[in-house]
């Protein structure tokens, strides 16, 4: 067997059998494939698609080309993924009251891609967090908390890793096939029992059209279940951000704050426990989704989930007092200005992934790869949809490192806001399910 002929097999429109899989992934991680291999197989993932069975082998294959997770827990070991948004801060939320529920969470995440967030970068925000503790650090703690917020090793899906980049520069990102394998190949690496997918759609999405949304999330659920991990998925909204704010030190605030009950994101807490109750469910800890959200609802207005969530973080090298001190913990921004509504009306449409870019050239996302993340900048008090906005109020609060970035932010936030005399209809939170039920 040899790349040559497997990815002439995959461009003639042939199964990729799991043996086959299993040889490239293994070459992507230890280099005997090459970059114009890779390049190649991409391509021609990308035009010709590798069908379910395919998908499948491609999945396990890159999955086992590094380290797996076996984990020997007196209860079930579940996990959470987006694919990614602005004022995103779920797995924040989600981590810390699903570990309060009695189910392990080794919660692998990554860092902020393009317009959207990312959870790594959220964490440390955490003053002396370590979001790449290792393996076994990551096992302590899961023991120990029931939850721990960190990301990949090196060991885990290697091949992976090496695919990934080649996708971002052969233009074959949106493959379906590469996306679905990418994103469950680090899941199921990690030993899960069962998975939740939060498949974003709208403006400010990857994916903002509802077909390629749905394609994508029943994609996933069927490989994942497949590849024998129950999986769901919700397709939850991202025609505006989901929080109040976007930005690092900003999103984890507002966690803050909704965990301790000071102030409350409704919508950010409504999609923690719809995802909560799917995932606990599968896990077999609830009876059903409504069980399962009942269980995520009372364990953050007890403070189980906040407790553990400082627990988390004190274990991964944080502050101890980090629950009660976080308004002083957390970085705050040089320059705070107000950004002016451009006239009264309502918030009739708002262009997600133009916010999410303005959090990344404040410097809170990366333009470059090797961008350093300032984690005090970002947008707060969000005007949302269906708001109505009198003389002199605001759509959101500018945090900004100097004047100039924080002018240049208000000019992009007001063109990013369309204002109409008449409210407009707002949208669904949760827009789809699809559960391992819905595969026959």
């Amino acid at each position: 067997m040899d790349a040559r002929s497997i990815i002439m097999a995959v461009r003639d429109g042939k199964s990729l059998s799991p043996e086959a899989a299993g040889w490239f992934a293994r070459g992507l991680a230890d280099g005997t494939v090459s970059d114009a291999q890779a390049g190649a197989f991409a391509m021609a993932v990308l035009c010709r698609g590798l069908g379910d069975e395919g998908r499948v082998a491609l999945t396990e294959a890159m999955r086992d080309s590094g380290q797996r997770l076996i984990w020997e827990l007196p209860g079930p070991v579940v996990d959470k993924h987006s694919t990614g948004g602005i004022g995103d801060s779920v797995s924040l939320l989600l981590a810390p009251a699903l570990a309060a529920c009695g189910v392990y969470v080794p919660m692998i995440s990554g860092r902020g891609l393009g317009h959207t967030g990312g959870t790594l970068d959220k964490m440390e925000a955490i003053p002396g967090y370590k979001a790449l503790p290792g393996v076994e650090v990551l096992r302590k703690v899961v023991a120990d908390v029931g939850c721990a917020i960190v990301g990949a090793t090196d060991e885990i899906a290697p091949a992976d890793r090496r695919l990934y980049g080649i996708r971002d520069i052969s233009g074959t990102v949106e493959s379906l096939d590469l996306i679905t394998a990418s994103i469950l190949s680090k899941k199921l690496a990690a030993g899960l029992d069962a998975l939740v997918l939060d498949v974003k759609v709208g403006s400010g999405a990857f994916l903002p059209s509802l077909e390629a949304a749905q394609a994508l999330a029943q994609s996933l659920v069927r490989t994942a279940n497949d590849a024998g991990c129950k999986t769901s998925a919700l397709m939850t909204d991202m025609d505006q951000s989901l929080g109040h704010s976007a930005g690092n030190a900003l999103e984890v605030l507002e966690v803050m704050e909704t965990l301790t009950g000071t102030s409350v994101n409704e919508a950010l807490w409504d999609v923690t426990s719809a995802l909560g109750g799917e995932v606990l469910t599968l896990a077999g800890k609830a009876a059903d989704l409504d069980e399962g959200a009942a269980q995520i609802d009372a364990a953050i207005e007890s403070g189980r989930a906040a407790e553990c969530f400082g627990r988390m973080v004190a274990a991964l090298g944080g502050p101890f007092d980090f629950v009660e001190r976080f308004p002083d913990r957390l970085p705050a921004a040089s320059v705070i200005v107000p950004v002016p509504a451009p006239r009264r009306g309502y918030v009739a449409k708002v262009n997600g992934r133009a916010l999410g870019e303005v959090v990344v050239r404040l410097g809170g996302g990366r333009l470059v790869g090797g961008d350093r993340i300032n984690p005090s900048v970002g947008l707060s008090g969000l005007a949302m949809l269906g708001e109505g906005l009198g003389p002199g109020e605001v759509l959101c609060l500018v945090h900004a490192p100097n004047d100039a970035k924080a002018e240049a932010a208000v000019k992009a936030v007001q063109s990013a806001y369309a204002i109409s005399e008449e409210a407009p209809e707002e949208p669904p939170l949760i827009h789809a399910r699809f559960g391992p039920e819905d595969l026959a």
